[in-house]
């Protein structure tokens, strides 16, 4: 009877209290708390070092396999600096094992990188990534005899870091980073993309990968009308997948359709991140960072416009919110009705979807509190097994 009470209360108390916080900006009183509304997590407004910031995460798969983070303040280990915004996605394929190893370690490599320059780099940040892939791997190798579906696991890695009026974008997969700009002549805010993408949907990473196997006919193969690596997976760069980069671990007892036919005696996906530098200017009013969840319903242009149209408080959640009621329309459904399909069954209408804006503003360079968000999820853990379906 008391249980039964308990969880009348609960089920009373719950949506009272997400009303409070959306009241409150979506947040409550702290910069790295968020709201849960069915599959959908979202932080509408909080400040980083260098402006204003928004966050939303709406989840597909039964285990949410995106990760993400936003960290601001100090870069390095060092009181003296560097300060500034990290910005990290995981887009995890797979399950979620890697994206959440991601997200638990390549933000302190980077801080113990800067400490040692005392500075931000190029150099830190692939330095940072590369630690993380060989953390993941010393993962796999330990787990691989109880385990060895691990193997199979991995994700897109997009981080981006502002320092000293810098913007360092970085970046393994197919999430994307998107600037925009003011054209001041005309009020438009234009879209800018900072980051390349290793999809080899694009003719020049099937180019790419064909260079760089040039003995393999058979390194990009289209399979049920989709461009494949070794007709397995899309992306040609992640952290992971260790069973396309480590022929040891392309084997028994990793599942058949994992497995190679013929041997391979050099890595065939790359963990080398596409790192670019760019010298922030007042007319650059904002930043998204998106999986490719977001992009394979939005053009640059309309998430730009999305944003710029609208107020500050609440971006990412507009920007998933539209990308779901495209997703919808592709269906022939309502977005209400799609907002009812649960995790799981969702993945076959969309992918798990990250969003973050972050809004250039006048506190560049001005130290601020160290704050550390992490985009939620539903928070469910597998009994046993890993889902192994690559993106």
């Amino acid at each position: 009877m008391l249980s039964s009470l308990m969880n009348l209360l609960r089920a009373c108390w719950q949506p009272c209290a997400a009303r409070h916080l959306r009241r409150r900006g979506g947040g409550g009183g702290s910069d790295s708390v968020g709201c849960q509304d069915g599959l959908l997590w979202y932080k509408d407004h909080g400040h980083h070092i260098n402006g204003e910031f928004s966050m939303a995460v709406v989840q597909a798969n039964n285990l949410l396999e995106d990760q993400s983070q936003l960290e601001s303040g100090p870069l390095s280990l060092l009181e003296s600096g560097p300060y500034g915004t990290f910005v990290g996605i995981y887009d995890g394929h797979g399950g979620p094992e890697t994206s959440r190893f991601i997200c638990d370690n390549l933000f302190q490599h980077l801080k113990v990188f800067a400490t040692e320059e005392k500075a931000m780099s190029v150099n830190v940040i692939k330095k940072a990534f590369q630690a993380t892939e060989e953390g993941f791997l010393s993962i796999v190798t330990k787990q691989w005899p109880m385990n060895p579906q691990i193997a199979a696991v991995g994700s897109c890695c997009l981080v981006a870091v502002i320092c000293n009026g810098k913007l360092y974008v970085a970046n393994l997969g197919d999430s994307r980073a998107v600037l925009g700009r003011l054209v001041r002549s005309t009020g438009e805010v234009l879209p800018i993309q900072l980051s390349s993408e290793h999809n080899v949907s694009i003719q020049s990473v099937r180019q790419e990968m064909q260079s760089m196997h040039p003995d393999d006919s058979q390194i990009v193969v289209l399979k049920h009308n989709v461009w494949r690596v070794k007709g397995l997976i899309q992306i040609s760069r992640s952290i992971g997948d260790v069973y396309l980069k480590k022929p040891e671990f392309n084997r028994e007892p990793l599942y058949t359709k994992f497995r190679l036919r013929e041997p391979f005696s050099k890595p065939i996906l790359s963990s080398e991140p596409a790192v670019s530098v760019h010298e922030l200017d007042p007319d650059d009013q904002f930043l998204i960072f998106a999986s490719d969840g977001l992009w394979e319903h939005l053009s640059n242009q309309d998430a730009v416009d999305i944003v710029h149209k609208h107020p500050h408080s609440g971006s990412a959640r507009r920007l998933v919110k539209a990308a779901m009621q495209e997703a919808a329309k592709k269906r022939e459904m309502r977005y209400s009705d799609l907002k009812k399909i649960d995790r799981g069954v969702r993945r076959h209408f969309h992918d798990d979807t990250t969003v973050i804006v972050v809004f250039l503003g006048s506190s560049r360079g001005e130290r601020s509190p160290v704050l550390s968000v992490r985009g939620g999820g539903v928070k469910v853990y597998a009994k046993s097994g890993l889902n192994t379906a690559p993106s």
